[in-house]
């Protein structure tokens, strides 16, 4: 086992991943920009090391700094959490070159499902069945236009590098593709470095499933139960569930087996995520592959009572998986909600500003906030929005809402405004009780309404 640990990331992640080292015993090392000297993984941390100024691409995407600090203080292995360079395969391989252990997937599995066609044809490959659309990358707009006639509109070019939402055009007619396609190709570019493009039909009433899997060095693997990740804006998930209240548990375990053939097949080590749409039939079609820990674990962990950190940390150091398929039971039904730094209102302005005033509402049974909000901690503006997650778990779906919506009731931040506001009116929409709400729901029909003024 590792004896030190450097965490490549910032925020309620780092704090996340620090916690669940020092209960292995094991010390920590955090990095910082300049405009997160205060922040609280800095100080949870046992050693912490300045990689730069406040642009992510001056700290916190500075891979020779982070390195170096990994290497000074005698860490033996760094932790990337999500973003910033958790799929960066290059950076993998460095950690490799310098004799530190990178907690996560081989470089060569990050580079492959790291560009989105070449992970569909990896999937149709091994009988996978993907969402209809081009085979490998499109060479040019003649072959995207042919593609998109072949499945029909409407269609989505997406980038092959691509991830956030970026790099993605929705295209509902032959007459749109060739601006779409060029500025797809442009967006791509300047957010990847690579602009090679795919094109995949846009399928209609389908929800979002996703299943964690783990595997280990012998090559053993298991699925976890799934996570509904149906309710977005912008491709940006808000709400996570899990299970999906509309599975039984046959087709549960028939998406898990899927999802771990698909694991197999890549020769995946470490956790990861495989992201399928579900249509009305209760079809699967795999999307993409999430090479890393991420923002949603937290319901896997509430919902099974297993800690992924650890077991990330324990197969990285090459230990076996630390439970089989049949430990991994469900305990009820989780709920997370993003607490974000923004303002819905003002179409979901970034919000800066300072702690004045907190409160979070921890205490009764299957409650949980993941943050790094403290009072007198400043907001700044060079960094992802989400400053706080609520993890709820009940009995069922009925108790683990009204677990839910206790906790954003309760909850007090002060300083700065947020989304808890939105979150509460989701909470009362009849189509999101009842589970059957679909990806575009959301920005379709609950956002619309809410921003027109009828809130209940």
């Amino acid at each position: 086992m590792f004896s030190k640990v450097l965490v490549a990331n910032r925020g309620e992640i780092a704090v996340r991943i620090i916690r669940s080292l020092k209960e292995l015993g094991i010390k920590t090392v955090a990095i910082y920009s300049t405009a997160d000297r205060e922040s609280l993984h800095v100080k949870l941390a046992d050693q912490a090391v300045c990689v730069g100024s406040a642009r992510p691409k001056d700290s916190y995407l500075k891979m020779k700094n982070i390195l170096s600090a990994a290497l000074l203080t005698g860490a033996q292995a760094i932790h990337p959490g999500f973003g910033f360079l958790a799929e960066n395969s290059r950076f993998v391989s460095l950690c490799e070159l310098c004799g530190l252990v990178f907690i996560g997937p081989r470089s060569e599995t990050i580079e492959l499902m790291g560009n989105k066609a070449n992970a569909r044809a990896q999937m149709q490959a091994n009988q996978i069945p993907v969402i209809p659309g081009s085979q490998g990358f499109l060479k040019d707009i003649t072959e995207a236009r042919q593609v998109a006639k072949e499945v029909g509109y409407p269609v989505l070019l997406k980038a092959a590098a691509g991830g956030g939402g970026r790099g993605i055009r929705r295209v509902t007619s032959a007459k749109e593709l060739e601006k779409a396609f060029d500025e797809a190709k442009r967006e791509a570019k300047l957010a990847f470095g690579d602009d090679r493009m795919y094109l995949e039909k846009i399928m209609q009433n389908v929800k979002h499933i996703e299943v964690q899997v783990f595997c280990d060095h012998q090559g053993d693997a298991v699925y976890f139960p799934e996570r509904d990740c149906s309710l977005q804006r912008n491709k940006q998930k808000m709400i996570e569930e899990s299970p999906c209240s509309l599975l039984t548990a046959t087709q549960r375990k028939k998406l898990g087996t899927l999802a771990v053939k698909a694991a197999k097949a890549i020769n995946y080590l470490n956790t990861g995520t495989l992201e399928f749409l579900m249509d009305e039939e209760n079809n699967f079609y795999f999307m993409e592959m999430n090479t890393r820990i991420q923002v949603e674990h937290t319901v896997t962990e509430m919902v099974t009572g297993i800690d992924l950190v650890k077991a990330q940390v324990k197969v990285a150091a090459g230990e076996l998986l630390p439970f089989s398929q049949e430990d991994i039971k469900l305990l009820g039904v989780a709920l997370e909600c993003r607490i974000n730094a923004e303002d819905p209102t003002k179409n979901f302005t970034p919000a800066v500003g300072t702690i004045d005033f907190l409160y979070f509402p921890v205490g009764n049974l299957g409650m949980r906030i993941d943050s790094d909000l403290y009072p007198g901690l400043k907001i700044s503006p060079f960094y992802d929005s989400m400053i706080a997650k609520v993890i709820v778990l009940g009995k069922d779906r009925f108790e683990a809402l009204e677990k839910l919506k206790r906790a954003l009731n309760e909850l007090v931040i002060k300083g700065l405004t947020t989304n808890q506001a939105l979150y509460l009116q989701i909470l009362q929409d009849q189509k999101f009780l009842t589970g059957t709400f679909q990806t575009d729901y959301l920005e379709k029909v609950l956002l619309p309404r809410w921003q027109a003024g009828e809130r209940k």
